[in-house]
């Protein structure tokens, strides 16, 4: 009875799940969980042949009942975000169902040091690639077709509070977890949900070398982190899959607009 009342409340059997950046760890993780939920899943990134390796490992993981693709797409360009999504609709039907997860930094610098090419770069990759452009054609898409439709966007512990020396990453989520907000309100009315988590600090390829050392030990910023981590430890990408499925799923979060939700080991709750 149990089991049958979970499934029914996460499952997204029926559903078709975009997830931007696909080609990276996270992101291919969050597409697994997807598709292990029964959703039909279509990977995008500008890599494909690092698409193609996410793709071929969550048909292994999730079995061969999964529905599994790719989708080659430069989420600067506006042209390719409108094909990408002819191109996914084609595959399994109508999309209803997006996870923003292109992202990244660039460089680590004080303030004195920062590089102005830089700083438009990764706003451009977090907040235009990664959150507003794919919205704007998915939402147009979906008001046309009268789809009712979930977006998760991924914030960061930084949208909270800026973290030292990557003052454009800090900036670029901050205003993640504003953009949720505003287009939550904007789509609401067509039965469009909009939310963001906030992972808090995992190790992944991005970060590793700011958070450990060569032998695995702790950087001096690692050991900060894990100072304001109540739990005392990083998180694991798995810890973050409960969190997307439950945003993505119309019975569990049917009510759930505008919110970002951290996933921190309680960093946000640090306090003297």
């Amino acid at each position: 009875m149990a089991s049958g009342y979970v499934e029914q409340m996460f499952s997204l059997s029926g559903r078709t799940a975009v997830v931007t950046g696909g080609g990276g760890v996270l992101c291919s993780q969050m597409g697994e969980a997807l598709a292990r939920a029964g959703a039909a899943v279509i990977l995008w990134d500008i890599r494909q042949d690092a698409l193609d390796q996410k793709v071929a490992a969550i048909r292994q993981a999730a079995g061969p009942q999964a529905r599994v693709a790719a989708v080659q797409v430069n989420l600067m360009e506006e042209a390719s975000i409108q094909a990408a999504i002819e191109k996914s609709v084609a595959l399994f039907g109508p999309v209803d169902v997006l996870v923003n997860g292109a992202g990244g930094n660039r460089g680590k610098s004080t303030l004195q040091e920062v590089k102005a090419e830089d700083v438009e770069f990764v706003l451009k990759l977090n907040l235009l690639a990664g959150c507003i452009l794919p919205v704007k054609h998915f939402s147009r898409y979906w008001i046309e077709k009268k789809i009712k439709a979930a977006v998760v966007n991924i914030a960061s512990m930084s949208s909270y509070n800026p973290l030292s020396g990557v003052y454009a990453y800090s900036a670029a989520k901050a205003a993640v977890m504003n953009q949720t907000m505003a287009q939550a309100k904007e789509l609401a009315p067509y039965g469009i949900r909009v939310n963001a988590i906030a992972p808090g600090f995992l190790v992944a390829e991005q970060n590793r070398a700011l958070l450990l050392n060569p032998d695995g030990s702790l950087t001096p910023r690692g050991q900060a982190v894990i100072n304001h981590t109540p739990f005392g430890r990083f998180g694991e990408a798995h810890e973050l899959m409960g969190a997307v499925l439950f945003l993505c799923s119309e019975k569990a979060a049917g009510f759930v607009s505008g919110i970002t939700l951290p996933v921190d080991g309680g960093y946000l709750a640090w306090n003297i």
